[in-house]
């Protein structure tokens, strides 16, 4: 089966097996009709409506909205409402409200290798349930790879889904796969880990039991990480089209370059994604405090409640780094991503005043000339 959504059979559905509900009926503006976004495309997006599958263009004013902030940009998940067009086409009007949103921040190196951004997000998934983050078996458990878990994990906790973590091609690796289990687990506590085989079906419907009903997925992961194939060992069949992993570096060339939810038979949804090269944080509030709980209860042992963990006496974190139950790589990890957390707050909360002030000097402006037009 193709990955074009047009060759699905969808003439018609029922949205409830979408994750439609009465309380988002309730949001729906009058004289339109609902509809969850399947893909998106520039200015457009495919959709699945009852009465089957649309592309539809977006509004005017959604364009607008998402000038100034691309995180009201339609997104693969959202359900919106559409508004019929007299030429029988569908626009869409309206992005409902979002249940959860996997956002990740617009940050980046910049040629001194510092953090640059502009503060902004961009959403990965909406209204997603549980947020898969496979991460390949055959490579090592180096900083890297525990570091990208962690960050993906605190971003997962954050969007307000369910994370869970899938090791996968589990049958490439040889020897020591418990280890690595084991060193996962210690990386993202309080999460389900799971050892999965695609290719041979193990561990499959352990992952499929994560989608019982209307429930709906995102997978997110490094190229190569094996994703679209698990999609298709989902939807047994070949709803998304994949290639070889490269000999040479053992990543995948992942065809995959739109993000795009799939009906899975039996039901349940899932959202595949192209290979993530990096994500930044976004809007953090508890996501670094969660992956890190074991950090965060060490810290709550320290002399003093300000303690910087860095040479106080009395510090239960470093206590812990000199007994060799805290690795050091974690605890560098944890003070990564509350620095880059900080600044993604830092440069959100600058450009949300200079947002303002804009709109006062366009205000002031108005005043003015209204001021030399009256009579």
């Amino acid at each position: 089966m193709s990955s074009d959504l047009s060759s699905s059979d969808l003439s018609s559905f029922d949205l409830s097996l979408l994750g439609w509900t009465g309380a988002r009926a309730a949001e729906l503006p009058s004289g339109t009709v609902p509809a969850r976004v399947a893909r998106v495309d520039r200015g457009s997006a495919e959709v699945i409506a009852a009465d089957g599958q649309h592309h539809a263009r977006y509004a005017a004013h959604i364009r607008r909205s998402a000038a100034a902030d691309p995180v009201a940009l339609p997104c693969v998940g959202d359900w919106v409402a559409l508004a019929a067009l007299p030429e029988g086409r569908y626009e869409l009007d309206a992005v409902l409200s979002r249940t959860t949103a996997f956002v990740r921040g617009g940050v980046s190196r910049d040629s001194r290798g510092g953090l640059s951004g502009d503060g902004q997000g961009q959403v990965l998934a909406a209204n997603v349930d549980v947020v898969f983050v496979a991460e390949p078996s055959m490579h090592s458990t180096d900083f890297a790879d525990l570091g990208r878990i962690e960050r993906l994990v605190a971003l997962a906790w954050e969007s307000g889904g369910t994370p869970v973590v899938l090791i996968t091609k589990s049958d490439l690796f040889e020897d020591g796969l418990d280890d690595l289990l084991a060193d996962v687990r210690a990386a993202a506590p309080g999460v389900d880990v799971h050892a999965v085989s695609s290719l041979l079906g193990d561990g499959v419907e352990l992952v499929r039991g994560y989608l019982d009903g209307s429930r709906t997925a995102v997978v997110l992961g490094p190229s190569g990480a094996g994703k679209s194939t698990l999609v298709n060992a989902l939807a047994g069949g070949e709803a998304m089209e994949t290639q070889q992993v490269r000999a040479a570096d053992g990543r995948g060339r992942h065809t995959t370059v739109h993000r795009e939810l799939i009906p899975l038979p039996g039901g349940g949804l899932v959202i595949d994604t192209p290979g993530i090269r990096r994500v930044g944080l976004y809007e953090m509030h508890q996501g670094v405090d969660l992956v890190f709980s074991d950090i965060e209860e060490l810290a709550a042992q320290c002399r003093f409640h300000d303690c910087g963990h860095e040479s106080e006496p009395g510090c239960a974190v470093l206590e812990a780094l000199d007994s060799g139950t805290l690795p050091e790589r974690r605890l560098q990890s944890w003070r990564k991503l509350q620095r880059e957390a900080a600044w993604m707050a830092a440069r959100t909360d600058a450009r949300l005043r200079a947002e303002q002030r804009d709109k006062w000097k366009i205000i002031h402006k108005e005043m003015r000339r209204a001021g030399r037009n009256r009579p």
